[in-house]
């Protein structure tokens, strides 16, 4: 198994504010968020890039459910869902971007602003949010 941080995250080797795990994924909140909410999901395996991942449905399906919690546990009126390969990929872990997107909310094509928590208890609330709204997906 690789070493990198997404790797360890997985492993419970370093803290994150988990939204959901299982046997195919791991999501929890960017430490940097384009958005409050800002969800990473991650394969369980490592894989560093799409081609690498093998059989993408079940990792996908997990993408799908937790935009669709990111939206209802946000009431967000919708997410923006992106991956990089390589290019731009800060972490060499493959992992999708979910992030809340309001109307107007001063995203514009491919810039990325990135914010903080004010606090540890406050990314927890968001995680605790997207992660119960997962459950009735």
């Amino acid at each position: 198994m690789s070493t990198d941080l997404f790797c360890e995250i997985v492993a419970g080797e370093r803290p994150a504010h988990l939204v959901h795990s299982d046997d195919v994924a791991v999501s929890f909140l960017d430490t940097r968020p384009v958005f409050k909410g800002h969800v990473l999901v991650v394969p369980r395996a490592h894989a560093e890039t799409l081609t690498d991942l093998g059989d993408v449905g079940p990792f996908f399906a997990r993408v799908q459910a937790m935009a669709r919690a990111v939206e209802e546990g946000l009431e967000a009126g919708g997410t923006f869902v992106a991956m990089n390969n390589r290019i731009s990929q800060s972490v060499p872990h493959l992992h999708v971007h979910v992030v809340p997107r309001h109307r107007k909310d001063g995203l514009r094509g491919f810039f990325w602003p990135r914010t903080t928590y004010d606090s540890a208890e406050e990314a927890g609330s968001y995680a605790a949010r997207i992660a119960a709204a997962l459950s009735s997906v």
